[in-house]
Order: C-alpha cells, then structure tokens, then sequence
C-alpha cells in the first residue's frame, strides 16, 4: 500500500512539474542587420535550433557599404526600422513594411546614426548620430522621426557622440548614453529638449575641454547642474542604456569601465555599479525583470545581472569573439545574441536558454552582424 502511494505521489508531482512548464512556442522570428553587408537576416527559432528564413537587401550605393546598424520592430509589429550610417553625405532611418519586406520610407538622419528607440504609440522614432569618424569633442545630435510619414522633425543638439538611445515605457522620457562626454542625458517627449545630464564616469580619453557646450544651442537646453562624478572615479564610455518595466531603473553598459551602472530615475543618480566583463556594450532587462544581460564585447561572453541580488550570477561564453547585441524570446525563456565578424569569419547568432544558462544553438551570419530584434507573429 505504501509503495502504492509513493508511486502515485511521485506521478502528481511529475505531472505537476510537466503542467508548470509547458513548452516553449516559437510564434516569432528574428531580424539581424549586417553592417557590411547591407542585408537583414531573418531567422526562424525553434526548440534547441535556429534556421535561416529569408534575407533582405538594404542599401542604395551600389559601389559602396550603406552599414546598416541597428534595427527595431514596431509596436504594431507591422514595420521595421533600419539606421543606415552612411549616405550622401548622412545617413537615414528606412521603414520597411514586414509583410514583404517592402520600403515603406525614408528618413534623412545625420553623421552615422546607430541606436532606435520608438514611442510606444510608435509615432516618434528617435536616433542617436554617433559619428564614429569625425573629429572629437564635438556635440552631436539626436534626430526624431515622425514615423507615419517619415519626417525628421528635429534634431536635437545633445553629446560627444550619443550611442545608446531608449525611449520608456510610459513615452515621456527619453535616455542617451554618450561615449566620449561620459554621461547619461535625459530628454523630455513633450517638448523635445535635454531636461537633466549626469556624469557617468571621469570622461572619456578620447573627449578634451568642456563636454557641457551644449547650452544655448539650437535644440537643446541649459544643462541643470551636474551631479557629482560616479564612485569609483573612473572612465565609463556608456554605450548602451536600458530602462526597467516600471522605469524606475535605468541601466548602464560602461565599455571602458567593464561595468553595469544602476541609476535611479527619479533623481538621475547611480545607485549601484556591477563589475562584468571586459569591453560591456550592450544592454537589456529580461521580460519578467528579473534578469538583465549585457554583451561582453572584448570577452567573447555575456553576463547575466541578479535584479535581486544585484549580482552577476553567470557568465557565459559565446560562439563568436566580438558580441554585440541582444533580444529576448517574447516568453523570456530564450536570449540571442548577435557577435561582429572578423575577416572572411562570418558572425554568428547563439541562442540561450535562460533556465539552463547554456547556449543551445548557433547559427552562422555572414557580413558583421550587429542590431537584433524579435518580430512576434
């Protein structure tokens, strides 16, 4: 009888477990700009393994590199946009429609845009330019688009090169990391100026002289008084910025400081700063928060952050050496990862299960893959 009972009891609880996690769906794709290839790689996930659907050509300098650099889905998810950093002489946001990969418009941007962030309505684009190659300190802008019809309608004078660019959750602030200024700037929707700027390390190698010029100029605001540098008193060079569900939390990839700030919304200070791996880039809190992942770009890894603990609670190795960016499955179960080629060396995208922090499955993208995102269908 009492076998009987302990066989029936350990049946429930496998089948508990079993109803407790169902498997995973796979109603959604990937898109993956490669920057010198001019194409958009579109993958299709399944349990364990990843395979190419189609590839979409982007460009239109037939004896050049276009670069396309960053891509995200619209909240609709009817469009995708692409920043493509070169042109004649600027760059440009392309709308593509997703049923037919279909140029939907064009939008003139300035010198070498990289990071898109939209408006939950999806009516604004905003862009930061982040003129890898001209001449530095200077202060670079952030352009917005009217996305129904594909209108730049400002540009906003911001930073010594703004990367990283993120819109929250409740549309009415915008977050910039700036790499050679050293700081994180905060813009308001409403009337599409800088409101608050705070330095996020002891400022760049690369940026001299005054990286507060910005006052009086066309676009932008007087800065409010800088709050004092980051403990620890060293260089940060943010690249990407992320902001919490709630956006209360933002957070910070410091590239040179090989660190994870944490900062507070409210009073645009740093609460907190997580040692990870060497060269961190890019940034992004899981669905569910509990997670926040960030690419190891000069240590061919990506460390997962504790929201609990704030702590980094795993690090793991990636296919490809040069990591850049990173997306989530729409159930929080998977992340996949974009790493840069080297030479005739195709980049890669590894897909991880987030329950086993393991990756299970790596596909070959040629031409340096940078931006991802995730189309649900």
């Amino acid at each position: 009888m009492r076998l009987t009972l302990t066989i029936l009891a350990a049946a429930l609880v496998a089948s508990t477990a079993t109803a407790q996690a169902p498997a995973p769906t796979f109603n959604y794709k990937l898109a993956i700009v490669s920057e010198s290839g001019d194409i958009v790689t579109w993958l299709q996930p399944g349990l364990n393994s990843l395979t190419a659907d189609h590839v979409v050509p982007v460009g239109i300098m037939p004896a050049d590199i276009d670069g396309p650099h960053n891509i995200t889905m619209s909240p609709d998810q009817q469009f995708y946009y692409v920043s493509i950093a070169h042109g004649t002489p600027y760059g440009s946001l392309w709308k593509m429609a997703v049923h037919g990969d279909t140029l939907a418009g064009r939008a003139p941007l300035e010198m070498f845009p990289t990071t898109i962030s939209l408006t939950p309505d999806g009516e604004l684009a905003f862009v930061a330019n982040s003129d890898f190659y001209g001449d530095h300190p200077r202060t670079n802008v952030v352009s917005v688009v009217h996305t129904p019809s594909m209108t730049t309608v400002s540009n906003i004078a911001a930073c010594d090169m703004p990367h990283g660019v993120k819109v929250n959750h409740a549309g009415s602030k915008v977050y910039i990391s700036c790499m050679h200024s050293d700081e994180l700037l905060e813009l308001d929707v409403g009337d599409l100026r800088i409101s608050r700027r705070a330095p996020t390390g002891t400022g760049h190698q690369m940026a001299a002289g005054d990286t507060h010029q910005m006052a009086g100029m066309a676009g932008s605001s007087t800065p409010a008084p800088a709050t004092p540098a980051p403990a620890g008193g060293h260089e940060c060079a943010p690249t990407f910025v992320s902001v919490s569900a709630d956006d209360k939390t933002l957070f910070v990839a410091c590239n040179y400081g090989n660190s994870v700030q944490v900062w507070d919304a409210a009073s645009m200070t740093m609460t907190r700063e997580i040692p990870v791996g060497t060269g961190a880039y890019n940034i992004e809190p899981s669905p569910d928060g509990s997670l926040v992942i960030v690419t190891n770009k000069k240590a061919q890894s990506v460390s997962l952050i504790d929201t609990r603990t704030w702590t980094e609670v795993a690090r793991i190795p990636t296919s490809k050496k040069i990591v850049h960016g990173v997306a989530y499955s729409p159930d929080g179960r998977y992340a996949f990862i974009s790493a840069e080629s080297i030479g005739a060396d195709p980049g890669s995208v590894d897909m991880i299960d987030l329950s086993t922090r393991q990756v299970v499955a790596t596909i070959a993208v040629p031409a340096q893959p940078t931006g991802i995102t995730v189309l649900r269908k």
